[in-house]
């Protein structure tokens, strides 16, 4: 079968038209009689929130490998549903029980489709939002445009993930395209905050230096995810009863290759999955140093307490869902709360970057910008 099919296409949109109107209207309703930029702001909020759904629900795809649970695009085998693939699905099943392709996985992988089609809807009426009151926005039209050519290439990264048949590169890409669209989407969100916080000197670039390891530390991690490599190491502190196991780093960090295999095409060799492991194990280590002195901090400043409190729980919350992930045999819940947290975070520190923005760089105001006619 064809791995793209646009057949159902149409009947995909019409969807997304419908279930991104759902939330719209609501939203509609509950911000009735405000001016439009109250209303861009809940719309960013309510985008926001959406869109961490679907980085969670992508990781509960990927971790349920649901990735190729049709294993088309953008449909499932020509149809907007997994209920139109019955037979497909049905025959794929009976061949395979254990295999990709199963109802469940199929339902999965659909339902993220769904969400993301939702949320790049959203993103597209947030845009045209901006653009029209662009003069009455704290940090102009130019995020939320950035932010709707940032989920088009994220769905193309989706699409590309399925095509390509799980490869590691796009699989990893298209992860942190998540967090990234978190970021910029959190970003946009607190810029709207009215009153904030005066930032010490010295606090933003610190900030940035911690959203820029934890990105990397992310990358890490989904390049450990995507190639299964979890289980390559067991126990803690050691791997595998050994404190500096045997590694094939230039193996496992070939960056262009298929799932389980190395950039020569030979099987990945297991040295190599224990480098990917403990490459992600070892710069762990300096995230959580740099994001612990960052909490510090904020808890020492006054006005971003609540920050620092919130950041060094999340820290100790994703240390402890990481270690659950090695000792356990990397239980569902503790994968998915990992990936949650690694979200979490994002949003966390991307908030703290825009709120700590120097005087002369965008940023909300401390008081709201009045409506235009």
């Amino acid at each position: 079968m064809a791995a793209v099919d646009l057949a159902p296409l149409g009947r995909l949109l019409a969807l997304a038209a419908l279930l991104a109107a759902l939330p719209l209207g609501w939203l509609l309703w509950r911000t009735r009689g405000t001016a439009p930029p109250a209303r861009i702001a809940a719309l960013t909020t309510l985008t926001l929130f959406l869109a961490f759904d679907l980085v969670v629900l992508g990781a509960f795809t990927r971790l349920s490998d649901s990735g190729l649970g049709c294993p088309d695009w953008p449909g499932c085998y020509g149809h907007a549903s997994p209920v139109g693939a019955a037979d497909h699905i049905a025959a794929a099943q009976q061949a395979l029980p254990s295999g990709p392709v199963t109802w469940s996985k199929a339902w999965v992988e659909m339902i993220h489709r769904y969400l993301a089609m939702t949320v790049g809807a959203l993103v597209l009426v947030l845009a045209v939002a901006s653009v029209r009151a662009r003069r009455t926005l704290p940090h102009g039209a130019g995020w939320a445009l950035a932010t709707l050519a940032w989920v088009l290439a994220q769905g193309l990264l989706g699409k590309y993930t399925v095509t390509l048949k799980l490869f590691p590169a796009v699989v990893t890409l298209h992860l942190l395209g998540g967090l990234g669209l978190l970021a910029l989407l959190a970003w946009q969100q607190a810029s709207w905050r009215a009153v904030r916080p005066s930032a010490p000197s010295g606090l933003r670039p610190l900030a940035l230096a911690g959203f820029a390891v934890l990105m990397l530390q992310a990358a890490l991690g989904g390049w450990v995810s995507s190639n299964y490599a979890v289980l390559a190491c067991t126990g803690f502190p050691s791997c595998n009863g050994q404190a500096w196991p045997a590694m094939d780093a230039a193996a496992g960090f070939g960056i262009w290759r298929e799932l389980g295999h190395g950039s020569d095409g030979a099987l990945l060799p297991f040295e190599a999955l224990v480098a990917i492991h403990m490459a992600h194990r070892l710069f762990a280590l300096v995230a959580t140093l740099t994001l612990a002195v960052l909490a510090w901090r904020l808890w020492r400043s006054p006005g971003w307490q609540r920050f620092g409190l919130t950041l060094a729980a999340l820290l100790l919350a994703q240390l402890a869902s990481g270690l659950s992930n090695v000792v356990l045999g990397w239980p569902l819940a503790a994968a998915l709360a990992h990936s949650a947290g690694a979200a979490a975070l994002v949003v966390l520190l991307a908030t703290v970057v825009a709120l700590a923005a120097p005087v002369g760089a965008p940023r909300a105001q401390t008081q709201p910008r009045p409506a235009t006619a």
